[in-house]
């Protein structure tokens, strides 16, 4: 095994697991929290032995500095301290022990004892005129401080702290997740990034209400990294999982906000960070994507990592941005980026993290689809990325995922004689087998994409009437909506929310879209186009309410010119164009729109139109409610019957992501990520140059509530 493997594993708590203070001893630290502890002492020639012996045989993993290592995990700061103080000393005594990886156990305990002695100097605990001890009975009872030295001196060495207060621990009743709650989770619930493998984002609570939301107030936020931040939070027994920029996963108490653990990775240095759209719970674990292109499972109780599988090379260009989702026992990783030939769909064995199958988004040549991409050679082909996690549906047994457009449109704007540009799989509705990735059916919904107007975001699986065909439908950035036989793919209908200009009609029998030529860009002339490559929709997904029938989305009204750019200069389409940001035609200076639709009367119910543009998804409820975020840092809920305004509440930054609701306790609960650096916060701030937001931004989860009755 490589240094590096070694490494990686050294100190494996401080480098995944976070206790909140006391919270979780009786996870982590057995009988501590039912005794009297005192607090550790070391002496001055033990923490000059200890510094020795790290320079020997740590450093090269943890870096000279305790925390630059290139392999292991940070031996001081916050991250070390979380993880190993507030529990008894022996622990991390006896994971010293253990070191070197190279030559396990030969520090003895002498040498061990003086690597914790350093450790905690460099940690704020200072040193005394008592060593530490090397017996594991008095190392037990001796209690590596929460709070630490510093200026204040810290806890003395002589205090006997009483036992901790009982805490009521969620983790202690969680239960597995299985395909059943996945499939049909319970009210409270939200298991998984649309709360349900169908994809429709709708809430059964019906606590919150159109006569009773105006009350709602904050019940408590939590402080994440600061960082662009589009992760929606999980639900689960009590319990609420978040990911944070950084690669970092939290476990918090639901009711009240308390931290109950923290993984946090440790990436190779120089990896770029980025953000991961979703996270997902399945059995006893939580699994999430990395900046480095892993999938990980953690013990969904303590944090602790089961599993860690490569999915892809970083290097190459690939990441994981939409995050992970799980169908039949198979979790599901799909990657994003401009890496050569393309990106991949790959499912891992949940309970080994085992590869099971991968598929390609760009086909090769001799495959279906191979023969699409004008004679292009297939290592010069790129993008297909696919944004967000796929849909599921148990009655048809398929998995639906959407794959977006090219990023090298030049090759394919004039037809090659003889040659088909059509560009699978760009632009379409994959179904697979999640057993095989054996491709069910496909529908393209978009040819040959010159825009960036990629359909890659949320397949939400529906049923109109009971008995009636499963439909599967998306919408892309025109926010043209596509309905499919969710078994066959045969085209079922389409509609336009109307803020586009490229799409002319929608052949009725094949859903093929017409275009207005004169709007393809690269023909030297300046073009505009509606919406903007940002999108009138984007990734944020819409919400479905299965009762009304009624589909909720967020949308941006807004287009672009595409302007030439001279030979030789850079533009964001390579037919040698730029876009820019502009106004529609007709704009009142309203670009923000919440929009209702009715998905079976192709009828539009009511639009709810604002100044600032939208930044998040939608969440409707069973309570007559939507809510729905803005880059003006507001966060609003609206009537799902008029569109009428009931609630609105400013947040400390820019929500990227999309709201939750749940139930513990019997209360109903709201809710939703800041982390200002997502792409419609990035991309639409130059319409309303009035809105001014925090310069140095701030990630927050914020949870809101009714007043207690």
């Amino acid at each position: 095994m490589s240094r590096s493997a070694h490494c990686i594993n050294l100190f494996i708590v401080a480098g995944t697991v976070v206790a909140a203070g006391g919270v979780l001893w009786g996870h982590l630290a057995g009988p501590v929290a039912a005794q009297s502890l005192t607090a550790p002492t070391f002496s001055a020639a033990q923490q000059s032995t200890g510094d020795a012996v790290y320079k020997e045989s740590c450093a090269s993993c943890h870096g000279k500095n305790l925390d630059d290592g290139e392999f292991g995990p940070p031996l001081k700061g916050v991250e070390f301290r979380s993880a190993w103080f507030g529990r008894s000393a022996d622990g991390l005594f006896t994971k010293i022990e253990t070191m070197p990886p190279a030559a396990p156990g030969s520090l003895g305990a002498e040498k061990s004892a003086g690597v914790l002695a350093y450790l905690m100097s460099q940690n704020q605990l200072v040193a005394s005129t008592q060593a530490l001890p090397t017996d594991l009975d008095r190392l037990k009872g001796m209690l590596l401080p929460g709070a630490t030295g510093g200026p204040s001196g810290g806890l003395s060495p002589n205090a006997v702290l009483p036992p901790p207060p009982h805490v009521v621990n969620p983790l202690d009743r969680y239960t597995p997740v299985t395909d059943e709650v996945l499939q049909n989770p319970s009210a409270g619930e939200w298991p998984s990034w649309r709360r349900g493998y169908d994809g429709q984002g709708f809430s059964p609570l019906r606590q919150i209400t159109r006569a009773n939301v105006a009350g709602l107030r904050a019940a408590w936020s939590w402080a994440l990294p600061n960082g662009p931040n589009e992760s929606t939070p999980l639900f689960h027994d009590g319990v609420l999982f978040v990911h944070a920029y950084g690669d970092k996963v939290q476990a918090l108490d639901a009711s009240t906000g308390d931290l109950l653990w923290q993984y946090s990775r440790r990436l190779p240095m120089g990896t770029p960070l980025s953000v991961k759209r979703a996270i997902a719970l399945y059995g006893d674990k939580i699994y999430t994507g990395t900046s480095d292109t892993h999938v990980v499972a953690l013990d969904a109780r303590t944090g602790r990592v089961v599993w860690d599988t490569p999915i892809a090379d970083v290097k190459q260009g690939y990441s994981l941005t939409g995050g992970v989702t799980v169908a039949k026992g198979k979790v599901l990783a799909t990657t994003t980026g401009r890496a050569p030939g393309g990106n991949y769909i790959v499912a891992l064995d949940a309970q080994t993290g085992r590869e099971a199958w991968r598929f390609a988004t760009i086909p090769r040549d001799g495959d279906f689809g191979g023969n699409t991409w004008n004679n292009m050679p297939h290592e010069k082909r790129n993008g297909a990325s696919v944004w967000v996690p796929g849909s599921y549906d148990s009655t048809t047994g398929l998995l639906y995922i959407g794959v977006g457009q090219t990023y090298d449109t030049g090759p394919y704007r004039d037809p090659v004689a003889g040659a088909n540009d059509d560009l699978l799989f760009t632009d379409s509705t994959l179904a697979l087998d999640p057993d095989t990735g054996k491709l069910a059916w496909h529908f393209q919904h978009l040819s040959n994409d010159q825009w960036d107007y990629d359909w890659a975001f949320t397949r939400t699986v529906v049923r109109l009437t009971p008995g009636s065909n499963v439909l599967v439908g998306t919408g892309g950035k025109q926010a043209v909506y596509d309905y499919l036989d969710a078994r066959t793919g045969k085209f079922a209908f389409s509609f336009d929310l109307g803020v586009q200009n490229v799409i002319t009609g929608v052949d009725p029998k094949t859903g093929a879209k017409q275009i207005d030529a004169r709007l393809t860009p690269g023909n030297g002339q300046t073009v505009m186009t509606c919406p903007h490559a940002g999108g009138s929709k984007n990734w944020l997904p819409d919400s479905y309410n299965p009762d009304s029938h009624v589909l909720f989305v967020s949308l941006v009204e807004a287009c672009m010119d595409l302007l030439p750019v001279a030979p030789g200069g850079r533009g964001n389409l390579s037919t040698g164009v730029r876009w820019a940001l502009r106004p529609r035609p007709d704009s009142d200076g309203k670009y923000g729109r919440v929009h209702a639709v009715n998905i079976e009367t192709k009828k539009t119910v009511w639009m709810a139109r604002q100044r600032a543009p939208m930044s998040t998804g939608v969440l409707a409820t069973a309570g007559g409610v939507v809510f729905a975020g803005a880059i003006d840092r507001g966060f609003s809920a609206y009537d799902d019957a008029t569109g009428h305004e009931l609630w609105h509440t400013r947040l400390n930054d820019v929500p990227s992501s999309a709201p939750i609701t749940y139930l513990v306790n019997g209360r109903q609960y709201v809710a939703l990520v800041t982390g200002n650096g997502g792409a419609q916060a990035a991309t639409f701030p130059a319409l309303v140059p009035e809105i001014k937001n925090p310069p140095d931004r701030g990630a927050t989860l914020w949870v809101f509530e009714l007043p207690a009755r």
